[in-house]
């Protein structure tokens, strides 16, 4: 882990240029079935989250080695490591030692990148390392405390922090927080706190578009007001919108009264896609085991998603928004599934693992590449050249990929 000394190091806040907000990336068509073959091969545990800072892939997770696609060699790595997007060369420069699980990214200024989960230091449950050879920044020193951190969202010199922690820095903060990018400096104008939930508030996944912010997780309301595993924040004025929806509100079962998942917006920001855990509830109006879109500017009490795509008993865990598709991913054997109980119901489709929605529709597209289902996808990212997939299996696109692959756009 690194030296607290060194990450208590301070500097002078640095200017940023504005950068776009965290959506998705927009793609045109619908990426090809066939994986490329030189993303590199993690060799155990599982992948979770995913950055790119200029043209290098950054990986978390919870594993100990990887390897060149074309190569033999295992290159030890403790739950990071960054590959060459072209040609998948691991970075042999770039080896933090990290003592626990990756559980998010965000791409930082400067070449770096921000990283947090849970580790034992909570001065090292949110760092931000240089990309070129692993260094923690210096001036950026914001400890975590009390729970890890699940999500990160960078939105221009703000970085928005979401998990199940209590504290960061000399700061109160209740599972969500925003932190200068440079400092690591708590806003003490963002206090939007999360209420409730089983076990205690948790953020589980964020996006944001240029104004709103949208959160999912385990809490019963924000700031007081009611908002069960999902709400939508207003950036412009750092409060609550008047966004309201009650379609998470019932449990699934006893040991699902939390379920919502992966969340993620479209480029355009007008919409948004939440995926769920849950089981299986033919003919229910619960959302489990399910994606939904809702709209961002929608406003009242009651907004109801725009439509769902229910697997039928198969939990999904990650999403992401392209604008010509809506790719999801966990353990499902089949999507477009209402009627189905661990079972292929009246007009199910076969899309073992990962599959692609129509975002106008919500219906099951004919992309069908499949791969091993194990615990399911926990990563995903769109970029120009296509989408990466992380997860916790060794097949995809019937080829082997381990834990990593990247379908090219056609």
């Amino acid at each position: 882990m690194f030296a607290r000394t060194t990450l208590l190091a301070a500097a002078a806040l640095v200017v940023l240029s504005a950068v776009p907000a965290q959506a998705g990336m927009r793609q045109p068509h619908v990426v090809s079935a066939n994986p490329v073959d030189t993303t590199p091969h993690v060799l155990d545990g599982i992948v979770n989250a995913f950055a790119v800072v200029g043209n290098t892939v950054v990986v978390g997770g919870d594993f100990s080695a990887v390897q060149e696609a074309r190569g033999t060699e295992e290159i030890p790595r403790a739950n990071i490591f960054a590959f060459d997007l072209d040609s998948g060369r691991v970075s042999r420069d770039f080896a933090p030692d990290l003592d626990g699980p990756v559980t998010s990214l965000a791409g930082g200024p400067d070449g770096s990148v921000f990283v947090g989960g849970s580790f034992s230091d909570p001065q090292s449950a949110l760092v931000r390392l240089r990309v070129d050879d692993g260094s923690p920044v210096e001036t950026f020193y914001a400890p975590v405390y009390g729970g890890a951190v699940s999500s990160l969202v960078r939105q221009g010199t703000n970085l928005y922090v979401g998990g199940a922690f209590i504290k960061i820095g000399w700061s109160l903060r209740t599972a969500l927080a925003r932190v200068d990018v440079e400092t690591g400096a708590v806003d003490p104008s963002f206090t939007v706190t999360p209420e409730g939930g089983p076990g205690g508030p948790r953020i589980y996944a964020m996006a944001a578009t240029r104004d709103r912010l949208v959160v999912d997780g385990s809490f019963a309301a924000l700031d007081g007001l009611r908002r069960p595993q999902l709400g939508v924040i207003d950036l412009t004025t750092g409060k609550v919108a008047n966004w309201h929806t009650e379609v998470y509100a019932q449990a699934c079962k006893p040991n699902f009264p939390s379920y919502v998942r992966g969340l993620d917006v479209s480029p355009d920001g007008q919409y948004f896609v939440v995926v769920t855990t849950g089981g299986p509830f033919p003919g229910s109006t619960k959302l489990c085991d399910s994606a939904a879109r809702f709209e961002t500017y929608a406003k009242g009490d009651q907004v109801r998603p725009t439509w769902v795509n229910l697997t039928g008993g198969d939990s999904l865990y990650a999403v992401a928004v392209s604008g010509s598709a809506v790719y999801v991913g966990g353990h499902q054997r089949w999507l477009d599934n209402p009627r189905g109980a661990d079972t292929a119901g009246p007009g199910s489709v076969s899309r073992e693992g990962i599959g692609a929605i129509n975002p106008v529709t919500g219906k099951a597209q004919s992309w069908n590449p499949t791969r091993e289902r194990g615990i399911g996808v926990k990563a995903f990212l769109t970029v120009k050249k296509g989408l990466l997939v992380g997860s916790d299996t060794t097949t995809l696109g019937h080829e082997y990929h381990a834990r990593i692959g990247m379908f090219p756009t056609t």
